[in-house]
């Protein structure tokens, strides 16, 4: 459970996923305007939507988790304005988030055999 006084900020736009540490704590710093080290989790995906990574500062160094979803996608949060980079969420969100929702499978594409 996290604490509700944990801010968890989502990035709206997408992100390289081979972005690691530095890149993402730059990216938290840049693009959604928060101090990497303040505490709060910052959320990245990439493109695609099924790829996530979260990073956070815990006393003396950045933590990271990674997910990646094989059959559903992250539905990232709404934004009031479409210009906006972040939304930010609490954990019942996060979960949500985590959770991903279910996606349609690809079927593939029969070849034109003439």
């Amino acid at each position: 459970m996290i604490p509700t006084s944990v801010r968890i900020f989502v990035c709206t736009q997408p992100f390289d996923m081979r972005r690691s540490f530095d890149g993402l704590a730059a990216a938290a710093k840049q693009v959604i305007g928060e101090d990497p080290r303040s505490g709060a989790l910052f959320v990245f995906t990439n493109r695609r939507s099924n790829r996530l990574k979260v990073l956070w500062w815990d006393k003396n160094g950045y933590c990271m988790l990674c997910k990646r979803l094989h059959q559903a996608l992250f539905r990232l949060p709404s934004t009031r304005d479409p210009s906006d980079r972040s939304v930010i969420v609490d954990g019942r969100g996060l979960h949500e988030l985590l959770r991903g929702v279910a996606s349609a499978p690809r079927q593939r594409q029969a070849r034109d055999r003439s």
